[in-house]
């Protein structure tokens, strides 16, 4: 192990990474340990924000996976907007019920508004709000989505994060010399009647979907160097340490685990498992296994999202794809945080598998 990952077992103490490797969760959270899994028939995947626009993207079909580009704008003065960040919008269907869920919200309210407008999503139809983790490039927008639309979505409509630590304080840079990035306040989701739900374990959502739960770490991968985590609560923000870690670990800022980031997934009838990473620093095969064990559906039809590989070195990357393709996915989808050399890496060991997405593209499985 080297000195950097020395560090963080080090800080996390004994007691966290104890925690951590038996899948330990706090108490009073939704779901449960093991779930009776929906399926449905039908899911469609709407990109409304990533970090590029692809003006000439055109469909495409990879072992019945449709994808399609996204409308041109009436006014063409008009564009979709691109930035660092990611949010989706998940439709399904079964029979003749169908769900909406959002997952994730991008960076910034304008890009998001700007995007949902073009692409002509109707709020008024979501069923279920989820957050993956607590880095802003995901929650940045919600603030500013709940201020405009709020009005028009269900009254106990509930937003889904996947446990305490999704609400820490974190940080970028090093030490000494951080810069704020940001906490997913509680506070103000109450201020606008939204209430969290910690779903810690294993969670079916609106009776179509399912999240993850904490993510076990059992692969070869490793959470790559990313943002600092604060543990505790300042001036009313923060994580509750006590519900997850050792009590003294409050008030300690170190390298950020993710120990609460979750994935959100789907069971596509006759096709297997949608899992759907949003940034994957737990490690997405992790996070692959992770749904297979909770839902019992060893098939995986797609993986999508972001994999948090762009900064991965070039062996480790190597062998992190070959243990993508052991398990079997029909489809590889990278967005977000993947990285251009994972793409490249991926359609070297698996040129049959991968599609590729652009900011607006719809994506489709099953009938």
């Amino acid at each position: 192990m080297n000195k950097h990952m020395d560090r963080r077992h080090f800080l996390l103490s004994s007691a966290s990474a104890a925690a951590l490797a038996a899948g330990a969760l706090p108490s009073g959270s939704a779901g449960a340990a093991v779930l009776e899994t929906p399926d449905v028939d039908k899911l469609s995947i709407r990109v409304l924000v990533d970090s590029s626009y692809d003006l000439f993207f055109r469909s495409n079909k990879v072992n019945g996976v449709v994808i399609q580009p996204p409308p041109r704008a009436a006014d063409f003065r008009r564009s979709l907007h691109n930035e660092w960040g990611l949010s989706l919008w998940l439709e399904s269907q079964r029979a003749a019920e169908e769900r909406t869920i959002m997952l994730d919200y991008g960076y910034s309210q304008n890009v998001l508004f700007n995007n949902m407008e073009l692409l002509g999503v109707d709020p008024r139809k979501l069923d279920a709000l989820v957050v993956s983790h607590g880095h802003y490039d995901h929650f940045g927008g919600l603030l500013g989505f709940l201020d405009k639309y709020r009005a028009m979505l269900q009254p106990g409509i509930k937003l889904y994060a996947g446990g305490e630590d999704n609400f820490c304080h974190r940080l970028n840079g090093a030490p000494g010399q951080f810069s704020d990035f940001g906490t997913l306040d509680r506070r103000e989701l109450a201020a606008r009647n939204i209430s969290a739900v910690l779903a810690d374990k294993p969670t079916v959502l609106v009776n179509h979907a399912f999240t993850t739960g904490q993510i076990k770490r059992r692969s070869i991968e490793r959470v790559l160097p990313n943002t600092h985590v604060e543990f505790g609560m300042k001036n009313g923000a923060g994580c509750d340490v006590s519900q997850y870690l050792s009590a003294d670990m409050a008030g300690k800022t170190v390298p950020d685990e993710h120990l609460h980031e979750h994935a959100t997934c789907f069971n596509i009838k006759g096709k297997g498992l949608v899992v759907i990473s949003s940034c994957g620093h737990v490690g997405i095969v992790n996070s692959v296994r992770q749904a297979q064990e909770v839902s019992g559906i060893e098939k995986v039809h797609a993986i999508v999202g972001g994999f948090h590989l762009g900064p991965a070195p070039k062996d480790y990357l190597s062998d992190v794809v070959a243990e993508i393709k052991k398990l079997k996915p029909d489809v590889l989808i990278p967005m977000h945080c993947s990285g251009l050399n994972f793409i490249q890496e991926a359609r070297n060991q698996m040129p049959d598998n991968v599609l590729v997405t652009t900011t607006g593209s719809r994506i489709t499985f099953g009938a």
